[in-house]
């Protein structure tokens, strides 16, 4: 018996579906939402409940967080004077540079702990700076901090650098380099994941995707820091698509803002 055209063209859309989630070595980690929006960038038009059910059939599910998970975590040093929260958990911002997020998270490896500290634009969810140290420390966190201004054209007293009450952020030589850089410093609460949930979310979605998918194990410290390159630089910024970004990368979001500031008006 010859296969139906509801069959044909489940293959079709399967093989699809196959090729999206192969195009880069962390493009597997596409569960079904992204997995449908990719779709739509290529002009498929298709429900998403048939894509569910489709992956569902053949066994294919996106990374998730395993349960028990815990972010990154910083210890406040009662000497160091904190700066205000100019945040107050609201992230919302209608251009890049105005507001960014910044903490410290673990990797463990064979070696040991690899601290890996980030900085994120809040308006692409870019991660516009990152740095790895086998310490905690506040060299590490102004490395981030460092490679972040270089990468950005940033105008003085428009950005907004919020982090948790941690002894690197709140370190004199750190808050001094945002002063000389124009930029205001902002604090939430040591511990609180909803007062910096922006950058605690860049770790579920690392660690699950990086991580635990497909259960990396990294031997070196070094071997640990060439997967964040992949990840972040290749993956990351330029690539995976957001459902909060309109299905876009954090690089096209920005690109397509860019365009439209660009553009004449009439």
């Amino acid at each position: 018996m010859s296969p139906s055209r509801r069959e044909l063209d489940d293959a079709r859309l399967l093989e699809q579906i196959l090729k999206i989630r192969s195009v880069n070595e962390f493009a597997a980690t596409y569960g079904s939402p992204r997995v449908w929006l990719e779709l739509r960038r290529q002009g498929v038009r298709v429900g998403r409940k048939r894509v569910e059910r489709l992956m569902r059939a053949n066994g294919l599910q996106g990374a998730h967080l395993r349960r028990g998970w815990k972010g990154g975590s910083t210890r406040q040093n009662p000497a160091h004077t904190a700066a205000p929260d100019l945040v107050e958990r609201d992230f919302r911002v209608s251009a890049p540079n105005r507001l960014w997020v910044a903490d410290l998270t673990r990797i463990i490896t064979g070696e040991g702990v690899l601290w890996l500290a980030s900085v994120r634009d809040a308006f692409s969810n870019r991660i516009v700076g990152w740095a790895t140290d086998p310490r905690a420390t506040t060299a590490l966190v102004l490395t981030a901090l460092n490679h972040a201004l270089c990468s950005r054209d940033l105008r003085p007293g428009q950005l907004i650098f919020h982090s948790d009450k941690g002894a690197q952020y709140t370190a004199l030589r750190f808050t001094q380099r945002l002063v000389d850089a124009g930029v205001a410093p902002s604090t939430g609460s040591t511990g609180d994941s909803y007062d910096n949930a922006l950058a605690e979310n860049l770790w579920s979605t690392i660690k699950v995707e990086l991580i635990y998918w497909p259960n990396t194990k990294f031997t070196t410290r070094a071997e640990a820091e060439h997967a964040l390159i992949r990840y972040i630089d290749g993956w990351y910024n330029p690539r995976r698509i957001q459902p909060g970004l309109g299905g876009r990368s954090p690089d096209e979001y920005e690109d397509a803002y860019h365009r439209v500031q660009h553009t004449p008006h009439r």
